[in-house]
């Protein structure tokens, strides 16, 4: 017989996982398996193929190749019938969902949701269309909402709950809000101060753990992801994001990441804060800053993550010389240096040579003290000005806001009504489009805002040390190094550039 006869129906599947796995990675092979089998055994049936997904998530429609070819060649004519697990598994949400079983009828191609035990062009399947629809409707009243994320906005109520029998630095107070737990506190506080020194959260982790500091969940080993969440989370500036995970399942508890499903609220001073605005932007901006960074990485050492090989743009790392004679030298060298055909011209430089380099450039400072503080007045106001961030804040905030409230209208037209789903979704994707581009110039002034910031905090930490420092110094200050350095730049024929924190270059020699 020959396809598209009555006797024969042309059918696909469609599979999917949305993690990476190995677990995951043998149920979605075993997903392929199954179909292929399945439809050959079908003497009615014509095998299409199984289309497929791997390792990602529902909601990345751009990486959802398989999806989109099959829905595609199913407009086209070269299916009859689509099987899928559920109907949680086939599009990445209930508006998607919908609009897709809605265009496939049209060209009178089925679905068949195995879990459900649902074809769409039955009458279960116009049940399901009419639940979507419904769902539809709500799902775009989140979208409207969503506009909310970033905004300082505080609840009415402001009750914020945290996870306390692992959440360190916080206690349930007598007014159920948090309430500071000054022993952890302190360990949070450390771990922020060894962060802005320059240790990564691996070395962070390995220092609490060879301290015998106990984790939030009070155990002996620090995990990296630990300290990185802990550096992450607003909840240490006295702020919170509300809703960030939410309930996929109600039987199960399963629950996933909240990636626009559902509405995310963003409470401002929500409870006493462990670490102050300024230094958690600080954070925030550092960890971008070595997120971009090439081969960033530190040891136990204060030089770690900030020497910088002025020819390759990577970091300098430490070796021992004569590890184990009278002659045992540290030295610091381009990590690059050997890797690259054409190798890196700078110089090693040897701890104790780039310590007094940086007494003597630390003291030509102190000698202009005066004259460098004097100037700092204008140079601060300047920085603190947001007022141009605020303008084309409101700007993005508003645009983002019409272009929500109308992907709203849309979404709820189509689930109150039949459209033609081709139009429906260029409409559709044409304010999502909208929408994003005003979320994106929006994210992008946080990004602007965030680095004026750090840099005040910056400026402001060099000051109070320049101020604090009367006399010469005659011994290399770890502290001073870490509070005051940005970054030192090697150059060859032994020329060194230190960038202290305030933006001020000075060269020297070593």
């Amino acid at each position: 017989m020959t396809a598209g006869t009555p006797a024969t129906r042309r059918v696909a599947a469609y599979a999917r996982v949305s993690t990476d796995n190995d677990e995951q990675l043998s149920s979605y092979e075993a997903q392929v398996d199954y179909y292929t089998r399945h439809i050959k055994s079908n003497p009615a049936w014509e095998f299409v193929e199984v289309y497929a997904d791997e390792g990602i998530s529902a909601t990345s429609t751009k990486k959802r190749e398989g999806f989109n070819r099959m829905i595609a060649d199913a407009l086209i004519g070269k299916i009859d019938l689509i099987i899928t697990k559920s109907v949680s598994r086939f599009a990445r949400n209930t508006v998607d969902t919908l609009s897709t079983v809605r265009q496939l009828k049209e060209k009178g191609v089925e679905v068949y949701f195995e879990k459900e035990n649902i074809h769409t062009m039955d009458s279960k399947g116009e049940l399901l269309i009419t639940i979507m629809s419904s769902l539809a409707q709500e799902e775009s009243r989140s979208i409207s909402e969503n506009v909310t994320w970033g905004q300082r906005k505080r609840f009415a109520d402001g009750k914020i709950s945290l996870p306390y029998g692992r959440f360190l630095g916080y206690e349930k107070g007598d007014d159920g809000l948090p309430k500071i737990v000054e022993s952890e506190a302190k360990t949070v506080r450390l771990i922020y101060k060894l962060f802005l020194e320059g240790k990564t959260p691996s070395g962070i982790a390995r220092h609490l753990t060879k301290s015998s500091i106990l984790t939030p969940s009070g155990k002996q080993k620090w995990q990296t992801s630990t300290v990185t969440s802990i550096l992450q989370n607003e909840k240490y500036k006295g702020d919170a994001m509300l809703q960030k995970t939410f309930t996929v399942d109600f039987l199960t508890k399963k629950k996933k990441v909240n990636e626009g499903e559902i509405p995310q609220y963003y409470v401002e001073n929500s409870h006493p804060a462990i670490i102050t605005p300024e230094v958690f932007d600080l954070v925030q901006h550092e960890l971008k800053k070595r997120k971009n960074a090439k081969g960033y990485k530190t040891g136990g050492g204060c030089f770690s993550g900030k020497i910088i090989c002025g020819e390759c743009g990577g970091f300098f790392g430490s070796k021992v010389w004569h590890s184990t004679s009278k002659y045992r030298r540290t030295i610091w060298q381009c990590n690059h240096k050997f890797k690259n055909n054409n190798k890196c011209q700078t110089p090693h430089l040897y701890e104790d040579k780039i310590k007094e380099a940086f007494l003597d450039t630390f003291n030509s400072l102190l000698e202009n003290k005066g004259e460098i503080l004097q100037n700092y007045e204008a140079i601060i106001n300047d920085l603190t000005d947001t007022s141009e961030f605020e303008k084309e804040s409101a700007k993005f905030q508003s645009e983002s806001e019409v272009a929500a409230e109308l992907l709203r209208k849309c979404v709820e037209e189509n689930a109150h009504s039949a459209l033609d789903q081709g139009e429906y979704q260029q409409h559709y994707t044409s304010l999502v489009e909208r929408y994003e581009a005003a979320k994106k110039g929006l994210d992008e002034i946080d990004n602007k805002r965030l680095e004026r910031n750090a840099k005040r905090e910056s400026i402001g930490a060099f000051i109070r040390m320049l101020e604090k420092s009367d006399t010469l110094l005659t011994e290399f200050d770890e502290e001073l190094w870490n509070a005051t350095v940005d970054a030192v730049t090697v150059h060859p024929e032994h020329e060194i550039v230190f960038t202290f924190k305030d933006g001020m270059e000075l060269n020297s020699k070593i």
